[in-house]
Protein backbone atom coordinates (compact mmCIF):
# COMPACT_ATOMS: atom_id res chain seq x y z
CA UNK A 1 0.00 0.00 0.00
CA UNK A 2 1.20 3.51 -0.79
CA UNK A 3 1.78 6.24 1.74
CA UNK A 4 -0.25 9.38 2.30
CA UNK A 5 1.18 12.28 0.29
CA UNK A 6 0.74 15.88 1.45
CA UNK A 7 -0.20 18.11 -1.51
CA UNK A 8 -0.62 21.37 0.34
CA UNK A 9 -0.66 22.63 3.92
CA UNK A 10 -2.11 26.06 4.71
CA UNK A 11 -3.68 28.17 7.43
CA UNK A 12 -7.36 29.05 7.08
CA UNK A 13 -8.61 32.11 8.94
CA UNK A 14 -12.16 33.15 9.71
CA UNK A 15 -13.81 35.33 7.11
CA UNK A 16 -14.93 38.71 8.50
CA UNK A 17 -12.71 38.45 11.55
CA UNK A 18 -14.43 39.38 14.79
CA UNK A 19 -12.80 41.58 17.37
CA UNK A 20 -10.19 39.56 19.31
CA UNK A 21 -11.70 38.16 22.49
CA UNK A 22 -10.45 36.21 25.46
CA UNK A 23 -12.22 33.11 26.78
CA UNK A 24 -11.25 31.88 30.22
CA UNK A 25 -11.03 28.14 30.82
CA UNK A 26 -13.10 26.29 33.42
CA UNK A 27 -12.09 23.22 35.45
CA UNK A 28 -13.74 21.04 32.78
CA UNK A 29 -11.36 22.54 30.20
CA UNK A 30 -8.22 22.80 32.30
CA UNK A 31 -8.29 19.25 33.61
CA UNK A 32 -7.58 18.11 30.04
CA UNK A 33 -4.34 20.10 29.61
CA UNK A 34 -2.07 17.00 29.80
CA UNK A 35 -4.33 14.90 27.53
CA UNK A 36 -3.96 14.43 23.80
CA UNK A 37 -6.45 15.92 21.38
CA UNK A 38 -9.93 14.99 20.18
CA UNK A 39 -9.86 13.26 16.77
CA UNK A 40 -12.76 12.06 14.65
CA UNK A 41 -13.01 11.57 10.89
CA UNK A 42 -15.65 10.79 8.29
CA UNK A 43 -15.28 8.89 5.05
CA UNK A 44 -17.41 9.66 2.00
CA UNK A 45 -17.76 8.20 -1.47
CA UNK A 46 -15.94 10.43 -3.95
CA UNK A 47 -18.17 12.36 -6.38
CA UNK A 48 -17.78 11.79 -10.12
CA UNK A 49 -16.28 12.84 -12.45
CA UNK A 50 -13.23 12.77 -10.20
CA UNK A 51 -10.72 14.54 -12.43
CA UNK A 52 -12.56 17.86 -12.36
CA UNK A 53 -14.06 17.53 -8.89
CA UNK A 54 -10.94 17.11 -6.72
CA UNK A 55 -9.66 20.68 -6.94
CA UNK A 56 -13.18 22.06 -6.57
CA UNK A 57 -13.80 19.95 -3.45
CA UNK A 58 -10.64 21.22 -1.74
CA UNK A 59 -11.41 24.85 -2.64
CA UNK A 60 -15.02 24.50 -1.49
CA UNK A 61 -14.05 22.94 1.85
CA UNK A 62 -11.45 25.63 2.57
CA UNK A 63 -13.90 28.39 1.70
CA UNK A 64 -16.72 26.98 3.82
CA UNK A 65 -14.32 26.29 6.69
CA UNK A 66 -13.39 29.99 6.67
CA UNK A 67 -17.08 30.90 6.78
CA UNK A 68 -17.69 28.45 9.64
CA UNK A 69 -14.77 29.74 11.70
CA UNK A 70 -16.54 33.11 11.80
CA UNK A 71 -19.04 31.47 14.16
CA UNK A 72 -16.36 29.59 16.13
CA UNK A 73 -13.65 32.15 17.03
CA UNK A 74 -11.94 29.81 19.57
CA UNK A 75 -11.11 27.31 16.82
CA UNK A 76 -9.21 29.96 14.86
CA UNK A 77 -7.31 31.08 17.94
CA UNK A 78 -4.58 29.77 20.23
CA UNK A 79 -4.19 28.95 23.88
CA UNK A 80 -2.40 31.67 25.82
CA UNK A 81 -0.97 31.84 29.32
CA UNK A 82 -0.43 34.33 32.08
CA UNK A 83 2.51 33.75 34.42
CA UNK A 84 1.87 34.71 38.06
CA UNK A 85 5.29 35.21 39.60
CA UNK A 86 4.19 35.91 43.17
CA UNK A 87 2.78 32.42 43.75
CA UNK A 88 4.55 30.61 40.86
CA UNK A 89 1.31 29.67 39.12
CA UNK A 90 0.07 29.79 35.55
CA UNK A 91 -3.37 30.41 34.07
CA UNK A 92 -4.65 29.54 30.58
CA UNK A 93 -7.20 31.16 28.30
CA UNK A 94 -8.23 30.99 24.64
CA UNK A 95 -6.98 33.95 22.66
CA UNK A 96 -9.49 34.31 19.80
CA UNK A 97 -6.94 36.12 17.64
CA UNK A 98 -7.82 34.50 14.29
CA UNK A 99 -4.34 33.04 13.94
CA UNK A 100 -6.12 30.37 11.89
CA UNK A 101 -6.76 26.65 11.64
CA UNK A 102 -4.50 24.14 9.88
CA UNK A 103 -5.85 22.76 6.60
CA UNK A 104 -4.06 19.90 4.83
CA UNK A 105 -4.86 18.56 1.37
CA UNK A 106 -3.47 15.03 0.97
CA UNK A 107 -3.80 12.08 -1.38
CA UNK A 108 -3.61 8.34 -0.83
CA UNK A 109 -4.49 6.90 -4.23
CA UNK A 110 -3.49 3.36 -3.28
CA UNK A 111 -6.20 3.15 -0.62
CA UNK A 112 -9.91 2.57 -1.21
CA UNK A 113 -13.05 2.74 0.88
CA UNK A 114 -12.97 -1.05 1.23
CA UNK A 115 -9.43 -0.91 2.62
CA UNK A 116 -10.83 1.07 5.57
CA UNK A 117 -14.21 -0.50 6.31
CA UNK A 118 -13.77 -4.15 5.25
CA UNK A 119 -10.88 -5.38 7.47
CA UNK A 120 -11.88 -6.96 10.78
CA UNK A 121 -9.46 -4.65 12.61
CA UNK A 122 -9.05 -0.99 11.76
CA UNK A 123 -5.84 -0.66 9.73
CA UNK A 124 -3.19 1.59 11.35
CA UNK A 125 -2.82 3.70 8.19
CA UNK A 126 -6.15 5.39 9.07
CA UNK A 127 -4.27 7.33 11.76
CA UNK A 128 -2.26 9.06 9.03
CA UNK A 129 -5.50 10.66 7.78
CA UNK A 130 -5.50 12.99 10.80
CA UNK A 131 -3.42 16.16 11.34
CA UNK A 132 -1.59 17.36 14.44
CA UNK A 133 -0.79 13.90 15.74
CA UNK A 134 1.25 13.59 18.92
CA UNK A 135 0.36 16.91 20.54
CA UNK A 136 -0.86 17.41 24.08
CA UNK A 137 -3.57 20.00 24.70
CA UNK A 138 -1.25 22.35 26.61
CA UNK A 139 0.80 22.64 23.40
CA UNK A 140 -2.06 24.63 21.87
CA UNK A 141 -0.10 27.71 22.88
CA UNK A 142 2.22 27.18 19.89
CA UNK A 143 -0.02 25.11 17.60
CA UNK A 144 -3.43 25.48 15.92
CA UNK A 145 -6.40 24.48 18.05
CA UNK A 146 -8.10 22.98 14.98
CA UNK A 147 -6.59 20.87 12.22
CA UNK A 148 -8.43 19.53 9.17
CA UNK A 149 -6.95 16.98 6.78
CA UNK A 150 -8.82 16.13 3.60
CA UNK A 151 -7.33 12.96 2.12
CA UNK A 152 -8.43 11.95 -1.37
CA UNK A 153 -8.43 8.16 -1.77
CA UNK A 154 -8.95 6.20 -4.98
CA UNK A 155 -12.74 6.19 -4.60
CA UNK A 156 -13.40 8.11 -1.39
CA UNK A 157 -12.75 11.24 0.65
CA UNK A 158 -11.64 11.14 4.27
CA UNK A 159 -12.11 14.30 6.33
CA UNK A 160 -10.04 13.99 9.50
CA UNK A 161 -10.57 16.57 12.23
CA UNK A 162 -8.33 17.20 15.24
CA UNK A 163 -9.44 19.73 17.88
CA UNK A 164 -7.72 20.68 21.10
CA UNK A 165 -9.62 18.95 23.92
CA UNK A 166 -9.30 21.98 26.21
CA UNK A 167 -11.53 23.80 23.72
CA UNK A 168 -14.18 21.16 22.95
CA UNK A 169 -15.80 18.05 24.32
CA UNK A 170 -17.69 15.60 22.10
CA UNK A 171 -20.85 17.71 21.99
CA UNK A 172 -18.96 20.84 20.89
CA UNK A 173 -16.81 18.83 18.45
CA UNK A 174 -19.88 17.62 16.56
CA UNK A 175 -21.59 21.02 16.88
CA UNK A 176 -18.73 22.46 14.83
CA UNK A 177 -18.65 19.55 12.37
CA UNK A 178 -22.44 19.68 11.89
CA UNK A 179 -22.43 23.43 11.26
CA UNK A 180 -19.51 23.22 8.84
CA UNK A 181 -21.21 20.52 6.77
CA UNK A 182 -24.46 22.51 6.80
CA UNK A 183 -22.74 25.68 5.58
CA UNK A 184 -20.96 23.60 2.93
CA UNK A 185 -24.20 22.01 1.77
CA UNK A 186 -26.79 24.82 2.06
CA UNK A 187 -27.03 28.32 0.67
CA UNK A 188 -29.40 29.22 3.55
CA UNK A 189 -28.31 27.18 6.60
CA UNK A 190 -30.40 27.16 9.77
CA UNK A 191 -27.57 27.94 12.16
CA UNK A 192 -27.54 26.72 15.78
CA UNK A 193 -24.99 29.21 17.03
CA UNK A 194 -22.54 28.32 19.82
CA UNK A 195 -22.43 30.11 23.18
CA UNK A 196 -18.97 30.84 24.60
CA UNK A 197 -19.82 32.53 27.92
CA UNK A 198 -18.34 30.72 30.94
CA UNK A 199 -19.70 30.08 34.44
CA UNK A 200 -17.61 29.42 37.51
CA UNK A 201 -18.30 29.41 41.27
CA UNK A 202 -15.15 31.48 41.75
CA UNK A 203 -13.34 34.24 39.94
CA UNK A 204 -11.65 33.27 36.68
CA UNK A 205 -8.91 32.72 35.60
CA UNK A 206 -7.97 29.67 37.65
CA UNK A 207 -4.33 29.48 38.68
CA UNK A 208 -2.47 26.15 38.43
CA UNK A 209 0.83 25.57 40.26
CA UNK A 210 3.52 25.43 37.58
CA UNK A 211 5.38 22.64 39.35
CA UNK A 212 2.25 20.44 39.33
CA UNK A 213 1.58 21.08 35.64
CA UNK A 214 5.18 20.34 34.66
CA UNK A 215 5.26 17.15 36.75
CA UNK A 216 2.03 15.78 35.26
CA UNK A 217 2.98 16.66 31.67
CA UNK A 218 6.40 15.02 32.08
CA UNK A 219 4.78 11.84 33.43
CA UNK A 220 2.30 11.84 30.56
CA UNK A 221 5.10 12.10 28.00
CA UNK A 222 7.05 9.21 29.55
CA UNK A 223 3.92 7.07 29.83
CA UNK A 224 3.12 7.64 26.17
CA UNK A 225 6.57 6.47 25.12
CA UNK A 226 6.21 3.36 27.29
CA UNK A 227 2.74 2.70 25.88
CA UNK A 228 4.01 2.88 22.30
CA UNK A 229 6.63 0.21 23.06
CA UNK A 230 4.71 -2.00 25.51
CA UNK A 231 1.30 -2.34 23.81
CA UNK A 232 2.04 -3.45 20.24
CA UNK A 233 -0.79 -6.01 20.36
CA UNK A 234 -3.57 -3.48 21.02
CA UNK A 235 -5.96 -3.37 18.07
CA UNK A 236 -9.18 -1.56 17.19
CA UNK A 237 -12.40 -3.16 16.02
CA UNK A 238 -15.87 -1.80 15.32
CA UNK A 239 -18.90 -3.76 16.58
CA UNK A 240 -22.37 -2.98 15.19
CA UNK A 241 -25.54 -3.30 17.30
CA UNK A 242 -28.99 -2.98 15.69
CA UNK A 243 -31.90 -1.19 17.31
CA UNK A 244 -33.68 -4.54 17.76
CA UNK A 245 -30.77 -6.21 19.56
CA UNK A 246 -30.25 -3.18 21.78
CA UNK A 247 -33.95 -3.25 22.70
CA UNK A 248 -33.62 -6.91 23.70
CA UNK A 249 -30.62 -6.11 25.91
CA UNK A 250 -32.52 -3.25 27.53
CA UNK A 251 -35.55 -5.43 28.22
CA UNK A 252 -33.37 -8.18 29.67
CA UNK A 253 -31.44 -5.80 31.91
CA UNK A 254 -34.59 -4.17 33.29
CA UNK A 255 -36.28 -7.55 33.85
CA UNK A 256 -33.31 -8.90 35.78
CA UNK A 257 -33.43 -6.12 38.40
CA UNK A 258 -37.17 -5.37 38.30
CA UNK A 259 -37.12 -1.81 36.96
CA UNK A 260 -37.90 0.21 33.84
CA UNK A 261 -35.22 2.83 34.43
CA UNK A 262 -32.23 1.23 32.70
CA UNK A 263 -31.60 2.89 29.33
CA UNK A 264 -30.57 1.25 26.08
CA UNK A 265 -27.05 2.65 26.35
CA UNK A 266 -26.64 1.56 29.98
CA UNK A 267 -27.66 -2.00 29.05
CA UNK A 268 -25.29 -2.01 26.09
CA UNK A 269 -22.35 -0.71 28.15
CA UNK A 270 -22.97 -3.42 30.74
CA UNK A 271 -23.05 -6.04 27.98
CA UNK A 272 -19.75 -4.82 26.50
CA UNK A 273 -18.06 -4.50 29.90
CA UNK A 274 -19.00 -8.07 30.84
CA UNK A 275 -17.76 -9.50 27.54
CA UNK A 276 -14.42 -7.68 27.75
CA UNK A 277 -13.76 -8.92 31.29
CA UNK A 278 -15.02 -12.44 30.49
CA UNK A 279 -12.53 -12.63 27.63
CA UNK A 280 -9.56 -10.99 29.36
CA UNK A 281 -6.83 -13.42 30.37
CA UNK A 282 -5.57 -13.65 33.96
CA UNK A 283 -8.60 -11.86 35.36
CA UNK A 284 -9.64 -13.84 38.43
CA UNK A 285 -12.91 -13.39 40.26
CA UNK A 286 -11.63 -11.06 42.98
CA UNK A 287 -10.04 -8.58 40.57
CA UNK A 288 -11.61 -5.13 40.79
CA UNK A 289 -12.91 -4.03 37.39
CA UNK A 290 -14.25 -0.66 36.39
CA UNK A 291 -16.14 1.28 33.76
CA UNK A 292 -15.62 5.02 33.32
CA UNK A 293 -18.60 6.80 31.79
CA UNK A 294 -18.50 10.27 30.22
CA UNK A 295 -21.59 12.06 31.58
CA UNK A 296 -22.72 15.23 29.83
CA UNK A 297 -23.71 18.09 32.13
CA UNK A 298 -25.36 20.54 29.72
CA UNK A 299 -28.90 19.52 30.66
CA UNK A 300 -28.01 18.71 34.26
CA UNK A 301 -26.63 22.13 35.14
CA UNK A 302 -29.15 24.95 34.73
CA UNK A 303 -26.64 27.77 35.29
CA UNK A 304 -24.54 26.69 32.30
CA UNK A 305 -24.81 29.44 29.65
CA UNK A 306 -26.46 28.39 26.42
CA UNK A 307 -27.35 24.95 27.77
CA UNK A 308 -27.28 22.65 24.70
CA UNK A 309 -25.45 25.31 22.65
CA UNK A 310 -22.68 25.81 25.20
CA UNK A 311 -19.31 25.55 23.42
CA UNK A 312 -16.53 24.10 25.51
CA UNK A 313 -16.22 21.14 27.84
CA UNK A 314 -19.22 20.24 29.99
CA UNK A 315 -18.86 16.65 31.13
CA UNK A 316 -18.03 14.61 34.20
CA UNK A 317 -16.58 11.16 34.61
CA UNK A 318 -18.66 8.55 36.39
CA UNK A 319 -16.73 5.55 37.75
CA UNK A 320 -18.45 2.21 38.38
CA UNK A 321 -16.49 -0.62 40.00
CA UNK A 322 -17.34 -4.28 40.55
CA UNK A 323 -15.40 -7.43 41.31
CA UNK A 324 -15.01 -9.61 38.26
CA UNK A 325 -17.08 -12.46 39.73
CA UNK A 326 -19.93 -10.09 40.62
CA UNK A 327 -19.89 -8.53 37.16
CA UNK A 328 -20.03 -11.88 35.40
CA UNK A 329 -22.29 -13.85 37.75
CA UNK A 330 -25.00 -11.29 38.44
CA UNK A 331 -26.15 -10.73 34.86
CA UNK A 332 -26.31 -7.77 32.51
CA UNK A 333 -28.99 -6.09 34.65
CA UNK A 334 -26.93 -5.63 37.79
CA UNK A 335 -24.00 -3.89 36.09
CA UNK A 336 -26.41 -1.75 34.06
CA UNK A 337 -28.21 -0.78 37.28
CA UNK A 338 -24.91 0.23 38.89
CA UNK A 339 -24.18 2.43 35.86
CA UNK A 340 -27.68 3.92 36.11
CA UNK A 341 -27.23 4.77 39.80
CA UNK A 342 -23.84 6.36 39.17
CA UNK A 343 -25.28 8.61 36.47
CA UNK A 344 -28.17 9.55 38.79
CA UNK A 345 -25.69 10.96 41.33
CA UNK A 346 -24.64 13.59 38.77
CA UNK A 347 -26.85 16.40 40.04
CA UNK A 348 -26.53 20.16 39.88
CA UNK A 349 -25.36 20.14 43.49
CA UNK A 350 -22.62 17.56 42.86
CA UNK A 351 -21.47 19.39 39.72
CA UNK A 352 -21.15 22.68 41.62
CA UNK A 353 -19.29 20.91 44.40
CA UNK A 354 -16.77 19.49 41.91
CA UNK A 355 -16.22 22.84 40.19
CA UNK A 356 -15.69 24.61 43.51
CA UNK A 357 -13.29 22.02 44.95
CA UNK A 358 -11.25 21.78 41.74
CA UNK A 359 -10.95 25.55 41.47
CA UNK A 360 -9.70 25.73 45.04
CA UNK A 361 -7.13 22.95 44.46
CA UNK A 362 -6.49 22.16 40.76
CA UNK A 363 -5.62 18.51 40.12
CA UNK A 364 -4.42 17.29 36.73
CA UNK A 365 -4.44 13.64 35.68
CA UNK A 366 -4.01 11.76 32.43
CA UNK A 367 -5.27 8.58 30.87
CA UNK A 368 -1.65 7.44 30.91
CA UNK A 369 -1.67 7.30 34.71
CA UNK A 370 -4.42 4.65 34.79
CA UNK A 371 -2.94 1.68 36.62
CA UNK A 372 -5.81 -0.84 36.49
CA UNK A 373 -5.85 -2.57 33.10
CA UNK A 374 -9.27 -4.04 33.88
CA UNK A 375 -10.99 -0.68 33.40
CA UNK A 376 -13.01 0.38 30.35
CA UNK A 377 -13.08 4.09 29.50
CA UNK A 378 -15.97 5.26 27.31
CA UNK A 379 -16.10 8.44 25.26
CA UNK A 380 -18.25 10.14 22.65
CA UNK A 381 -22.00 9.42 22.48
CA UNK A 382 -24.47 7.73 20.12
CA UNK A 383 -26.60 10.87 20.48
CA UNK A 384 -24.19 12.95 18.40
CA UNK A 385 -25.17 13.58 14.79
CA UNK A 386 -22.53 11.78 12.71
CA UNK A 387 -24.37 10.64 9.60
CA UNK A 388 -26.13 13.94 8.99
CA UNK A 389 -22.82 15.53 7.96
CA UNK A 390 -23.47 15.96 4.24
CA UNK A 391 -21.01 18.44 2.70
CA UNK A 392 -22.86 18.42 -0.61
CA UNK A 393 -21.98 15.05 -2.08
CA UNK A 394 -23.90 12.66 0.18
CA UNK A 395 -23.86 11.32 3.72
CA UNK A 396 -20.77 9.64 5.21
CA UNK A 397 -20.22 5.92 4.85
CA UNK A 398 -18.39 5.44 8.14
CA UNK A 399 -16.70 7.24 11.04
CA UNK A 400 -13.29 6.53 12.54
CA UNK A 401 -11.21 8.07 15.31
CA UNK A 402 -7.53 9.00 15.27
CA UNK A 403 -4.59 7.70 17.26
CA UNK A 404 -4.85 10.09 20.21
CA UNK A 405 -6.12 9.04 23.64
CA UNK A 406 -6.01 5.41 22.55
CA UNK A 407 -5.08 2.73 25.06
CA UNK A 408 -6.17 -0.71 26.22
CA UNK A 409 -9.81 -0.42 27.31
CA UNK A 410 -10.85 2.67 25.32
CA UNK A 411 -14.43 2.35 24.03
CA UNK A 412 -15.69 4.99 21.57
CA UNK A 413 -19.45 5.21 21.08
CA UNK A 414 -21.14 6.29 17.85
CA UNK A 415 -24.62 6.26 16.44
CA UNK A 416 -24.94 3.67 13.68
CA UNK A 417 -25.75 4.45 10.07
CA UNK A 418 -29.27 3.06 10.58
CA UNK A 419 -31.56 4.91 12.99
CA UNK A 420 -31.49 3.51 16.50
CA UNK A 421 -28.36 1.42 15.94
CA UNK A 422 -25.10 1.94 17.84
CA UNK A 423 -21.49 1.26 16.83
CA UNK A 424 -18.65 0.88 19.29
CA UNK A 425 -14.98 1.22 18.43
CA UNK A 426 -13.15 -1.01 20.91
CA UNK A 427 -9.43 -0.58 21.53
CA UNK A 428 -8.29 -3.80 23.21
CA UNK A 429 -5.52 -6.41 23.11
CA UNK A 430 -5.79 -8.65 20.05
CA UNK A 431 -6.15 -11.70 22.29
CA UNK A 432 -9.22 -10.18 23.97
CA UNK A 433 -10.81 -9.15 20.67
CA UNK A 434 -10.27 -12.63 19.22
CA UNK A 435 -11.86 -14.21 22.30
CA UNK A 436 -14.84 -11.83 22.08
CA UNK A 437 -15.34 -12.93 18.47
CA UNK A 438 -15.99 -16.48 19.72
CA UNK A 439 -18.08 -15.38 22.72
CA UNK A 440 -21.57 -16.50 21.68
CA UNK A 441 -23.38 -14.45 24.32
CA UNK A 442 -21.72 -11.32 22.98
CA UNK A 443 -21.66 -12.05 19.25
CA UNK A 444 -25.36 -13.04 19.19
CA UNK A 445 -26.07 -9.33 19.68
CA UNK A 446 -23.56 -8.11 17.06
CA UNK A 447 -24.39 -7.59 13.39
CA UNK A 448 -21.48 -8.51 11.17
Amino acid sequence: MGDVRIICSSIVKAVNQREPTRIELTPWDLILLPFTQNQKGLIFLKPKPQATENALIIHHLKTTLSLTLHYFPPLAGRLATTQHQLDDTISYFIDCNNAGALFIHATADAYTLSDIIKPLYIPPFVHSFFPLNGLRNHQGVDNPLLGIQVTLLADAIFIGCTINHCVVDGSSFWHFFNLWSEISRCSDPQLRLPVFKRWSPHHLPIRIPKSHLEQVCTKAKKARLLHEHDDPDVQERVFHFTRENIAKLKAKANAEVGTNNISSLQALLSHIWRSVIRNTTNCDGDVETGCVIAIGTRHRFQELPGNGNYFGNAMMGGFVTMKSKELLNQGVGNAAWQINKTIATMTEESIKKFLASWTASPRLVTMDSRKNKYVLVTNNSPRFNVYGNDFGWGKPIAVRSGMENKSDGKITLYCGAKEGSIDIEACLPLQTLEAMATDQEFMDTVTV
